[in-house]
Protein backbone atom coordinates (compact mmCIF):
# COMPACT_ATOMS: atom_id res chain seq x y z
CA UNK A 1 0.00 0.00 0.00
CA UNK A 2 3.04 2.20 0.88
CA UNK A 3 4.51 2.27 -2.81
CA UNK A 4 1.21 3.41 -4.14
CA UNK A 5 0.27 5.95 -1.81
CA UNK A 6 4.10 7.08 -2.88
CA UNK A 7 3.07 6.93 -6.63
CA UNK A 8 0.28 8.67 -6.18
CA UNK A 9 1.76 11.85 -4.46
CA UNK A 10 4.67 12.19 -7.11
CA UNK A 11 1.63 12.10 -10.17
CA UNK A 12 -0.14 15.30 -8.43
CA UNK A 13 2.87 17.49 -9.00
CA UNK A 14 3.09 16.79 -12.85
CA UNK A 15 -0.94 16.90 -12.97
CA UNK A 16 -0.34 20.66 -11.61
CA UNK A 17 2.50 21.61 -13.93
CA UNK A 18 0.53 20.29 -16.85
CA UNK A 19 -2.57 22.60 -16.12
CA UNK A 20 -0.88 25.84 -15.49
CA UNK A 21 1.20 25.42 -19.07
CA UNK A 22 -1.77 26.84 -20.91
CA UNK A 23 -2.06 29.41 -18.84
CA UNK A 24 1.72 30.74 -19.17
CA UNK A 25 1.41 29.87 -23.18
CA UNK A 26 -1.92 32.39 -23.32
CA UNK A 27 0.05 35.56 -21.62
CA UNK A 28 3.15 34.92 -23.80
CA UNK A 29 1.12 34.64 -27.01
CA UNK A 30 -1.35 38.09 -25.53
CA UNK A 31 2.75 40.07 -25.23
CA UNK A 32 3.72 38.44 -28.65
CA UNK A 33 0.55 40.20 -30.46
CA UNK A 34 0.66 43.21 -28.52
CA UNK A 35 3.85 43.53 -29.63
CA UNK A 36 3.28 43.34 -33.11
CA UNK A 37 0.32 45.63 -33.03
CA UNK A 38 2.74 48.28 -31.57
CA UNK A 39 5.39 47.40 -34.41
CA UNK A 40 2.74 47.55 -37.72
CA UNK A 41 2.77 50.61 -39.89
CA UNK A 42 -0.74 52.45 -39.83
CA UNK A 43 -3.08 51.97 -42.27
CA UNK A 44 -4.07 54.56 -44.33
CA UNK A 45 -7.57 54.91 -46.08
CA UNK A 46 -7.87 55.07 -49.63
CA UNK A 47 -8.62 58.67 -51.11
CA UNK A 48 -12.17 58.97 -52.66
CA UNK A 49 -11.61 60.29 -56.04
CA UNK A 50 -13.71 63.49 -56.51
CA UNK A 51 -15.92 64.13 -59.22
CA UNK A 52 -15.21 66.66 -61.92
CA UNK A 53 -18.31 68.99 -60.18
CA UNK A 54 -16.75 68.74 -56.66
CA UNK A 55 -13.71 69.39 -57.69
CA UNK A 56 -15.00 72.36 -59.86
CA UNK A 57 -16.94 73.52 -56.65
CA UNK A 58 -13.62 73.47 -54.46
CA UNK A 59 -11.33 75.20 -56.85
CA UNK A 60 -13.95 78.27 -57.18
CA UNK A 61 -14.10 78.27 -53.26
CA UNK A 62 -10.41 78.75 -52.81
CA UNK A 63 -9.80 80.45 -55.58
CA UNK A 64 -10.73 83.50 -54.02
CA UNK A 65 -11.45 85.40 -57.45
CA UNK A 66 -14.28 88.06 -56.99
CA UNK A 67 -16.10 87.56 -60.27
CA UNK A 68 -16.89 83.72 -59.34
CA UNK A 69 -19.99 83.23 -57.53
CA UNK A 70 -19.65 82.52 -53.95
CA UNK A 71 -21.72 79.35 -52.43
CA UNK A 72 -23.11 78.14 -48.94
CA UNK A 73 -20.72 75.56 -47.15
CA UNK A 74 -22.84 72.77 -47.92
CA UNK A 75 -24.71 72.15 -51.48
CA UNK A 76 -28.04 72.27 -50.16
CA UNK A 77 -27.39 74.84 -47.63
CA UNK A 78 -25.48 77.03 -50.08
CA UNK A 79 -28.24 76.88 -52.50
CA UNK A 80 -31.23 78.00 -49.48
CA UNK A 81 -29.24 80.46 -48.41
CA UNK A 82 -27.89 82.16 -51.71
CA UNK A 83 -31.21 81.57 -53.37
CA UNK A 84 -34.01 80.99 -50.63
CA UNK A 85 -33.26 84.89 -48.83
CA UNK A 86 -32.53 86.66 -52.16
CA UNK A 87 -36.34 85.35 -53.59
CA UNK A 88 -37.82 86.08 -49.92
CA UNK A 89 -36.28 90.03 -50.07
CA UNK A 90 -37.53 90.00 -54.09
CA UNK A 91 -40.43 88.78 -52.95
CA UNK A 92 -41.52 91.51 -50.94
CA UNK A 93 -40.11 94.12 -52.76
CA UNK A 94 -41.80 92.98 -55.87
CA UNK A 95 -44.98 93.15 -53.62
CA UNK A 96 -44.33 97.10 -52.43
CA UNK A 97 -43.41 97.66 -56.47
CA UNK A 98 -47.19 96.32 -56.98
CA UNK A 99 -48.81 98.27 -53.93
CA UNK A 100 -47.06 101.55 -54.96
CA UNK A 101 -48.42 101.21 -58.30
CA UNK A 102 -52.13 100.18 -57.68
CA UNK A 103 -51.98 103.03 -54.99
CA UNK A 104 -51.33 105.28 -58.26
CA UNK A 105 -50.56 108.46 -56.04
CA UNK A 106 -53.77 108.13 -53.76
CA UNK A 107 -52.34 109.27 -50.13
CA UNK A 108 -53.80 107.34 -47.20
CA UNK A 109 -54.05 108.37 -43.58
CA UNK A 110 -55.23 106.72 -40.67
CA UNK A 111 -57.72 108.83 -38.53
CA UNK A 112 -58.59 106.64 -35.67
CA UNK A 113 -58.92 103.04 -34.55
CA UNK A 114 -61.56 102.30 -31.76
CA UNK A 115 -61.22 98.77 -30.34
CA UNK A 116 -64.18 97.06 -28.24
CA UNK A 117 -64.38 94.02 -26.47
CA UNK A 118 -67.23 91.68 -25.70
CA UNK A 119 -67.18 89.15 -22.66
CA UNK A 120 -67.92 85.71 -23.67
CA UNK A 121 -67.38 82.32 -22.15
CA UNK A 122 -63.92 81.94 -22.58
CA UNK A 123 -63.06 85.70 -21.74
CA UNK A 124 -62.84 88.71 -23.77
CA UNK A 125 -63.07 89.15 -27.68
CA UNK A 126 -61.67 91.64 -28.81
CA UNK A 127 -62.83 93.79 -32.35
CA UNK A 128 -61.48 97.12 -34.21
CA UNK A 129 -62.82 99.88 -36.07
CA UNK A 130 -60.60 101.88 -38.28
CA UNK A 131 -61.32 105.16 -39.67
CA UNK A 132 -59.07 106.28 -42.85
CA UNK A 133 -58.78 109.12 -45.44
CA UNK A 134 -57.82 108.79 -48.69
CA UNK A 135 -56.96 111.22 -51.34
CA UNK A 136 -54.95 111.96 -54.70
CA UNK A 137 -53.67 115.68 -53.33
CA UNK A 138 -55.03 117.03 -56.32
CA UNK A 139 -58.47 117.67 -55.42
CA UNK A 140 -60.08 114.48 -54.80
CA UNK A 141 -60.31 112.92 -51.34
CA UNK A 142 -62.58 110.63 -49.17
CA UNK A 143 -62.77 108.74 -45.84
CA UNK A 144 -64.00 104.77 -45.06
CA UNK A 145 -64.16 103.00 -42.05
CA UNK A 146 -63.93 99.38 -41.40
CA UNK A 147 -64.63 96.83 -38.40
CA UNK A 148 -62.36 93.41 -38.00
CA UNK A 149 -61.03 91.30 -35.79
CA UNK A 150 -57.62 92.54 -36.52
CA UNK A 151 -56.22 96.02 -37.15
CA UNK A 152 -54.67 95.26 -40.75
CA UNK A 153 -57.76 94.20 -41.69
CA UNK A 154 -59.84 96.81 -40.47
CA UNK A 155 -57.53 99.40 -42.09
CA UNK A 156 -57.55 97.59 -45.47
CA UNK A 157 -61.58 97.49 -45.31
CA UNK A 158 -61.95 101.51 -44.59
CA UNK A 159 -59.28 101.92 -47.22
CA UNK A 160 -61.32 100.18 -50.01
CA UNK A 161 -64.43 102.20 -48.53
CA UNK A 162 -62.61 105.53 -48.51
CA UNK A 163 -61.68 104.60 -52.34
CA UNK A 164 -64.94 103.63 -53.38
CA UNK A 165 -66.74 107.07 -51.96
CA UNK A 166 -63.99 109.79 -53.18
CA UNK A 167 -65.24 113.48 -54.53
CA UNK A 168 -63.78 116.29 -55.90
CA UNK A 169 -63.66 119.45 -54.93
CA UNK A 170 -62.30 122.02 -56.95
CA UNK A 171 -59.26 124.52 -55.51
CA UNK A 172 -57.93 128.03 -55.64
CA UNK A 173 -54.61 128.02 -57.74
CA UNK A 174 -54.44 124.43 -56.68
CA UNK A 175 -53.54 125.31 -53.22
CA UNK A 176 -56.60 126.61 -50.70
CA UNK A 177 -60.38 126.69 -51.30
CA UNK A 178 -62.66 129.17 -53.68
CA UNK A 179 -64.77 130.37 -50.81
CA UNK A 180 -65.32 130.04 -46.97
CA UNK A 181 -67.93 127.17 -46.14
CA UNK A 182 -69.49 125.79 -43.10
CA UNK A 183 -70.62 122.00 -42.27
CA UNK A 184 -72.76 120.37 -40.03
CA UNK A 185 -73.13 116.91 -39.19
CA UNK A 186 -74.67 115.68 -35.79
CA UNK A 187 -73.17 117.74 -32.76
CA UNK A 188 -70.16 118.76 -35.38
CA UNK A 189 -70.04 122.13 -36.42
CA UNK A 190 -67.06 123.22 -38.89
CA UNK A 191 -65.76 126.28 -40.50
CA UNK A 192 -63.84 126.26 -43.34
CA UNK A 193 -61.96 129.98 -44.77
CA UNK A 194 -59.74 130.44 -48.01
CA UNK A 195 -56.50 131.86 -46.67
CA UNK A 196 -53.34 133.34 -48.44
CA UNK A 197 -50.42 131.42 -49.19
CA UNK A 198 -47.74 130.94 -46.86
CA UNK A 199 -50.53 130.79 -44.37
CA UNK A 200 -50.62 126.82 -44.23
CA UNK A 201 -52.85 124.09 -42.98
CA UNK A 202 -54.48 125.84 -39.56
CA UNK A 203 -56.55 122.66 -38.37
CA UNK A 204 -55.57 119.89 -35.96
CA UNK A 205 -57.13 116.05 -36.25
CA UNK A 206 -58.84 114.78 -38.33
CA UNK A 207 -59.65 117.71 -40.08
CA UNK A 208 -55.83 118.41 -41.07
CA UNK A 209 -55.62 114.66 -42.83
CA UNK A 210 -58.78 115.64 -44.66
CA UNK A 211 -56.78 118.76 -45.82
CA UNK A 212 -53.18 116.89 -46.48
CA UNK A 213 -54.73 114.24 -48.60
CA UNK A 214 -56.69 116.82 -50.70
CA UNK A 215 -54.13 118.96 -51.43
CA UNK A 216 -54.66 122.09 -49.71
CA UNK A 217 -52.04 123.87 -48.61
CA UNK A 218 -53.45 127.19 -47.33
CA UNK A 219 -56.65 126.95 -45.27
CA UNK A 220 -58.09 127.85 -41.39
CA UNK A 221 -60.36 126.17 -40.13
CA UNK A 222 -62.41 125.63 -36.81
CA UNK A 223 -64.39 123.05 -35.51
CA UNK A 224 -67.17 123.77 -32.48
CA UNK A 225 -69.38 121.24 -30.53
CA UNK A 226 -67.42 117.95 -30.65
CA UNK A 227 -64.12 116.19 -30.87
CA UNK A 228 -65.72 113.02 -32.22
CA UNK A 229 -63.86 111.94 -34.81
CA UNK A 230 -66.29 110.50 -37.15
CA UNK A 231 -68.31 113.55 -36.67
CA UNK A 232 -66.12 115.74 -37.40
CA UNK A 233 -64.80 113.83 -40.33
CA UNK A 234 -68.42 114.36 -41.70
CA UNK A 235 -68.86 117.47 -40.82
CA UNK A 236 -65.64 118.43 -42.87
CA UNK A 237 -67.16 116.87 -46.02
CA UNK A 238 -70.40 118.66 -45.70
CA UNK A 239 -68.62 122.10 -45.88
CA UNK A 240 -66.24 120.57 -48.91
CA UNK A 241 -69.20 119.50 -50.78
CA UNK A 242 -70.86 123.10 -51.06
CA UNK A 243 -67.08 123.91 -52.46
CA UNK A 244 -67.85 125.86 -55.93
CA UNK A 245 -65.67 127.28 -58.55
CA UNK A 246 -66.11 130.50 -60.75
CA UNK A 247 -66.18 127.96 -63.47
CA UNK A 248 -68.94 126.15 -62.83
CA UNK A 249 -70.79 128.98 -61.94
CA UNK A 250 -70.57 130.47 -65.19
CA UNK A 251 -71.22 126.94 -66.99
CA UNK A 252 -74.42 127.23 -65.18
CA UNK A 253 -75.44 130.59 -65.67
CA UNK A 254 -74.38 130.50 -69.27
CA UNK A 255 -71.79 133.24 -68.42
CA UNK A 256 -67.81 133.99 -68.77
CA UNK A 257 -65.96 133.72 -65.97
CA UNK A 258 -64.63 137.15 -66.90
CA UNK A 259 -67.91 138.46 -66.83
CA UNK A 260 -68.23 137.29 -63.01
CA UNK A 261 -64.39 138.25 -61.58
CA UNK A 262 -65.15 141.52 -63.57
CA UNK A 263 -67.66 142.99 -61.09
CA UNK A 264 -66.16 144.70 -57.85
CA UNK A 265 -64.39 147.39 -60.03
CA UNK A 266 -61.73 145.09 -61.31
CA UNK A 267 -60.81 145.66 -65.21
CA UNK A 268 -61.52 143.30 -68.02
CA UNK A 269 -58.39 142.56 -68.57
CA UNK A 270 -57.51 141.87 -64.75
CA UNK A 271 -60.78 139.76 -64.75
CA UNK A 272 -59.67 137.62 -68.14
CA UNK A 273 -56.22 137.12 -66.03
CA UNK A 274 -58.11 136.06 -62.73
CA UNK A 275 -60.07 133.50 -65.03
CA UNK A 276 -56.93 132.19 -66.91
CA UNK A 277 -55.73 132.05 -63.67
CA UNK A 278 -58.46 129.82 -61.94
CA UNK A 279 -57.80 125.97 -61.68
CA UNK A 280 -60.24 123.45 -60.65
Amino acid sequence: MMPENENTENQNPEAEAATAVPAEVEATEAKVEAAAAEAAPAVETPAVAETPSEAAETQSAGSGDPSEPRRGRGGRGGERGEGGRGRGRGGRDDRRGKREEEDDGIIEKLVHINRVSKTVKGGKRFGFAALVVVGDGSGRVGFGHGKAREVPEAITKATAAARKKMIRVPLKEGRTLHHDGNGRFGAGKVTVRSAPPGTGIIAGGPMRAVFESLGVADVVTKSVGTSNPYNMIRATFDALQDQTSPKSVAQRRGKKVADLLGRGGASEAEAEADAAAIAE
